[in-house]
């Protein structure tokens, strides 16, 4: 899916050694072993999404086309990166196997059925040549990280690509469309006959951009409306020797009237010191944490770190591409399997900053994090 995710895969299967023309995107060549025989293999990228979904020209026309009519309208897929499209035709004359190494996700899923037209077309009418048997010819490599031995291993275990997924994929893409393009006509030509002194050519809704960009509206008319009102509240601390101080809680909260916050605190100051009759102590024990999935390492990141969500997933991709992480764009909270927290360690342990920590986990054994849940 990525020049760079090919570089490490051609590296790994060939042991660093193959040939290389291209550039965006390389194409490394190498004599290895497939499906236990001697092979010529190729290995290439695309860059994102090869096909765009789009309407034929006939539904083009923003004054003969009412905007109601897109619901029903035919859609069709046009090819965004005509570049890719011709290189993977060309790479891929005479060949007899195709293996995909796309992102293992819904998108990866689809982009994998977009090469599938490319470069075998004839296997999207043929299901026996993507699926289990004697005929099969496209095989899906199933991995969640770019370091050598995942790259290996899942050369391995190769499985075949899910055309299942890939429609839901098709199903977003018509419905993004669709209601995109419908409401940001719509609203485009109403707004342009109401206010004459409209600045935009169009006013565009998507599925995604207009609920946010409510969210985003309504924080900042709340804001804009806030007006700050000083409060006071009651929090008596004791204090007993050999214990921590303990902080209480008034159950009233908070009152916005200082008198009333004076005259509570005169009636607490009024009474004896209070007396401690009893002390109950209990353990508690903390399980031991999830592995994150993408919300929750985005909000970790955040309210952790400071780190904004885009710095942080730019990150996590570097780090992923790099060897370091498991796939980052996930609904999972476990760890493949394959993930060798060992290596990664060892890999950190030279760091300038993290080094030390990286050690002294080498050196006193690390606990394997809790099974969360694996959405695939």
């Amino acid at each position: 899916e990525k020049p760079s995710i090919c570089n490490s895969i051609a590296q790994a299967l060939s042991g660093g050694n193959h040939e290389t023309h291209g550039r965006t995107p390389p194409v490394h060549t190498f004599r290895g072993t497939f499906l236990g025989s001697p092979a010529n293999i190729k290995v290439t990228s695309v860059v994102g999404h090869v096909f765009s979904t789009d309407f034929p020209s006939a539904y083009q026309s923003w004054d003969k086309v009412e905007p109601v009519s897109l619901f029903d309208a035919p859609v069709e897929r046009v090819a965004e990166k005509k570049g890719i499209v011709h290189m993977l035709q060309n790479e891929g004359k005479g060949m007899d196997y195709l293996v995909l190494w796309l992102d293992c996700d819904r998108e990866g899923e689809n982009i994998c059925f977009e090469v599938i037209s490319c470069v075998m077309p004839e296997a999207l009418n043929n299901p026996e040549l993507r699926t289990p048997g004697r005929s099969q010819r496209v095989y899906r490599a199933k991995f969640s990280a770019i370091n050598p031995s995942d790259i290996r291993r899942a050369m391995e275990s190769l499985s075949y690509p899910n055309e299942f997924e890939s429609l839901s994929v098709e199903a977003r893409q018509e419905l993004d469309l669709k209601v995109g393009v419908a409401f940001s006509r719509y609203q485009t030509r109403y707004f342009q006959g109401k206010y004459s002194d409209l600045d935009s050519r169009i006013v565009s809704y998507g599925p995604c951009q207009t609920p946010t960009l409510g969210f985003c509206v309504e924080r900042h008319i709340a804001i804009q409306n806030f007006t700050p009102e000083p409060y006071w509240l009651l929090t008596p601390v004791l204090r007993v020797p050999g214990y921590p101080p303990v902080r209480f809680a008034w159950q009233r909260g908070r009152v916005f009237d200082k008198r009333v916050a004076q005259a509570f605190r005169a009636h607490l100051l009024s009474l004896p010191p209070p007396r401690v009759t009893s002390v109950t102590q209990r353990e508690s024990k903390l399980p031991r944490p999830l592995p994150l999935n993408t919300v929750g390492f985005l909000k970790a990141a955040s309210r952790g770190l400071g780190i904004s969500p885009s710095d942080a997933m730019h990150a996590a991709e570097r780090l992923y591409l790099d060897g370091y992480l498991s796939y980052p764009r996930t609904e999972s909270t476990a760890y493949p399997p394959s993930m060798d927290i060992q290596a990664a360690l060892r890999d950190l342990a030279p760091h300038a900053v993290f080094g030390g920590y990286a050690r002294s986990l080498l050196s006193e054994g690390i606990t394997r994090p809790r099974a969360g849940v694996d959405n695939g």
